[in-house]
């Protein structure tokens, strides 16, 4: 697919991008060229291909969800101002 500089003002004015007029037949050649690679990359079989979520299919290394602190809520919302049911009451500050 090959697109004009017709088209490649619409694209830029769709997208609100300024371009200038010197500037239009260049990208008028990139962007044709991209269109051409999509659909040469359309034609290739992919029948049998699993969806990958990320192109290098590796496994982060997470570390071991384990408990780093004891609970400690009833010592610091001792020294709150008002609580009720475990949770922090505060002033009410949009009507």
């Amino acid at each position: 697919m090959s697109l004009s500089n017709e088209d490649v003002r619409k694209i830029a004015h769709l997208a609100r991008l300024a371009v200038r007029e010197e500037d239009i037949e260049g990208y008028a050649h990139s962007l044709s060229d991209i269109l051409a690679f999509v659909e040469q990359m359309s034609q290739v079989d992919t029948e049998g291909v699993l969806p990958m979520a990320h192109p290098q299919d590796a496994a982060q290394r997470l570390r071991a969800d384990v408990v780093g602190e004891t609970n400690q809520r009833e010592r610091h919302q001792a020294i709150a101002p008002a609580v009720e049911a475990g949770l922090y009451l505060v002033p009410k500050v949009i009507e």
